[in-house]
């Protein structure tokens, strides 16, 4: 079990419980999602015909599939203390716009 953990007014102990744990379960289920949908992208762009656009397109999956990877592993290393701080602005926009990179390339396949 966890400790309980004196917060920041002093008064009350906060016992993070599994919430942590779940939001770190979260994180590593959201990039293995991402690493399948770029790998699957890669597939198809690839048997579809190696066209300069869809090597481009590959590329800018793994590009963004490396940038969503990063903020996943910064924010799993620190939700590791007792009362982590939040997601950045810029995390969050980082994997807001990794993940609307994913859904143009999936549009983009389509077509």
């Amino acid at each position: 079990m966890t400790a309980a953990v004196r917060g920041e007014g002093g008064g009350r102990d906060r016992d993070p419980g599994l919430q942590p744990e779940r939001t770190r379960l979260a994180w590593r289920r959201t990039t293995l999602s991402a690493t399948v949908v770029a790998l699957l992208a890669g597939r198809q762009a690839l048997h579809s015909g190696a066209s300069p656009a869809a090597l481009v397109a590959v590329a800018l999956t793994a590009v963004g599939w490396l940038g969503l990877l990063a903020v996943a592993h910064l924010r799993v290393r620190r939700l590791d203390v007792p009362q982590p701080d939040p997601l950045a602005p810029r995390g969050a926009l980082t994997a807001a716009l990794c993940t609307v990179a994913f859904a143009v390339f999936a549009v983009a396949m389509l077509f």
